[in-house]
């Protein structure tokens, strides 16, 4: 509506001046070189504007000719461009549907046409990993690493394939330099970490994971720093004693619901001596989390007391946790040490009628030695080989008789729970809402009960290269994943990459690059 009202301004303003010339005859007369022209100023007003519009024609023309190599480079260029933007779009596509052979021809198609672009370097890549071409996928990897604005992406794969031929120096490498030249990567901070973890490098992985604080939010870095404070403490607890106990503390304060560490603060406490204090980080972890460990740490609080104050140090304890069976043991085991029969059979009463393994044990250790009925002591060991089990520091399937700070099947940092182990799984068949009648329940052998000692594990980041067996798994292998530019619903992708808040920063190149 402005433009029109503009329009008609100048419009009506060129009337009216064109009237005013009109009411205000004259003449107008030129005289050069012996020439002499006599005209109306309308006509001579007239005769500038024609020879002012023939004038811009002309130069439209000359300017025209002139700048047509410049044009004709520009539609050449725009034409590749159009065709490299389809070539990579189809070729993703194809990576992503698992066609392998269009994919490399789309990508031979794609080097020839924008060799040495960001997206075509990618879809190489790709391509050779989808087609089994370890060396050219690594090839491809090379030289995204040698650019500015693909290096994250390069160093990305170059851990993978490092990782599939197992070559843990060189996959270390690359995730170091990755987490050096970009802080803000997720997967390369996680190897890192991992890898220091599984060397049991602690002091190293602390200093890490405070480099990369900014980038956790408060509950996930005081967890993970109390694991690390922890695992160092239990490290450094027969060389340097009194470095142990501050590990352990800050990991008790960081996390007061993590039991190795109340356990192994109250234990350290209780050696020089400081009974009460250790009693207040016992009692404080108990209430969150009742667990065996630290009852087993508060009945050694004092040495050499006598074993019916250790019974009444357990039975305030377990009236901090009412109703937990864990209370119930650790009454019954301290009762059982001090010879008062009646009370460990009073604790255990509730738990008679479905016991646990532990249970039966402690009946059979009770009839033992209260009644000597060695009849009724195997009725209950029969039981315990049939009972329900009792929970168990497990990680990944695998079940620990202490608690590890990393998993030994997939390298993740803190990530034993104490929890009765997987004894069977449901159908196999992922459902979003499964119904309880159309699931049925399939057998699966009982999770393998592994020895206490520890072996540095394989750590993983984005891709796993041995998959672990869990019970009720398949042992085939599972297809080698790519590094998509985007997830397709069935492609398997690098790994399950926990996604980040960070805003990520654009790179140079890209489509714009391939239409300069």
């Amino acid at each position: 509506m402005i433009r029109v009202v503009l329009f008609l301004i100048v419009i009506g303003a060129l009337s009216l001046g064109a009237v005013w010339l009109a009411d205000r005859p004259g003449d107008v007369v030129i005289t050069w070189q012996g020439l002499r022209i006599e005209t109306s100023l309308m006509v001579l007003s007239v005769a500038m504007l024609a020879a002012m519009a023939v004038l811009a024609l002309v130069w439209s023309l000359i300017r025209a000719i002139l700048r047509s190599p410049i044009g004709l480079t520009n539609l050449l260029r725009n034409r590749r461009g159009v065709r490299a933007y389809e070539a990579i779009s189809n070729g993703l596509i194809a990576v992503g549907s698992g066609d392998v052979g269009a994919a490399r021809k789309l990508a031979a198609e794609v080097n020839r046409i924008a060799r040495g672009e960001p997206l075509a370097l990618l879809l190489s890549a790709q391509s050779a990993q989808l087609a089994g071409d370890r060396e050219g996928a690594e090839s491809a990897f090379r030289a995204m690493a040698s650019r500015d604005d693909t290096k994250a992406l390069g160093l990305h794969g170059l851990f993978i394939e490092a990782r599939r031929r197992d070559d843990l120096a060189s996959a270390r490498a690359y995730a170091e330099e990755a987490a050096r030249t970009a802080p803000s990567l997720g997967w390369a901070g996680r190897a890192v970490l991992e890898f220091r973890c599984a060397t049991g490098d602690w002091a190293g992985a602390l200093s890490l994971l405070e480099r990369n604080r900014d980038a956790l939010d408060k509950a996930s870095y005081r967890r993970q720093r109390a694991v690390l404070l922890t695992a160092r403490a239990l490290a450094t607890e027969d060389s340097d004693r009194h470095s142990a106990k501050a590990f352990a503390l800050e990991a008790a304060k960081l996390a007061p619901t993590l039991v190795p560490a109340a356990a192994l603060a109250g234990r350290l406490l209780a050696v020089d001596g400081e009974s009460r204090k250790a009693a207040r980080v016992i009692n404080k972890a108990w209430r969150a989390n009742p667990h065996p460990e630290l009852a087993q740490a508060l009945s050694e609080l004092r040495y050499g007391d006598a074993a019916r104050d250790r019974v009444k140090r357990i039975e305030a304890l377990a009236k901090k946790a009412p109703g937990d069976v864990e209370g119930a043991l650790a009454t019954a085991r301290a009762a059982l040490d001090a010879q008062e029969f009646a009370k460990a059979r009073a604790a255990l009463a509730a738990y008679l009628a479905a016991p646990t393994k532990r249970v039966a044990l402690l009946m059979a250790e009770l009839e033992r030695k209260e009644r000597n009925d060695e009849g009724r002591a195997r009725e209950w060991l029969a039981r315990a080989l049939h009972a329900a089990p009792d929970p168990a520091w497990t990680a990944d399937g695998y079940v620990s008789d202490r608690w590890l700070p990393v998993s030994p099947v997939t390298g993740r940092l803190d990530a034993f729970e104490w929890r009765v182990p997987l004894t069977g799984v449901v159908s196999t068949a992922p459902l979003i809402e499964p119904e309880p009648s159309a699931v049925a329940p399939t057998e699966t052998a009982p999770e393998e009960k592994h020895d206490s000692k520890y072996t540095p594990p394989v750590p993983a980041a984005e891709a796993s290269t041995a998959p672990s067996r869990r019970p009720g798994t398949s042992t085939q292998p599972k297809p080698e994943p790519v590094i998509p530019l985007v997830h397709a619903p069935d492609d398997p992708g690098p790994d399950a990459v926990e996604e980040s808040d960070a805003p990520v920063e654009p790179q140079s190149g890209g489509w714009r690059k391939l239409f300069e």
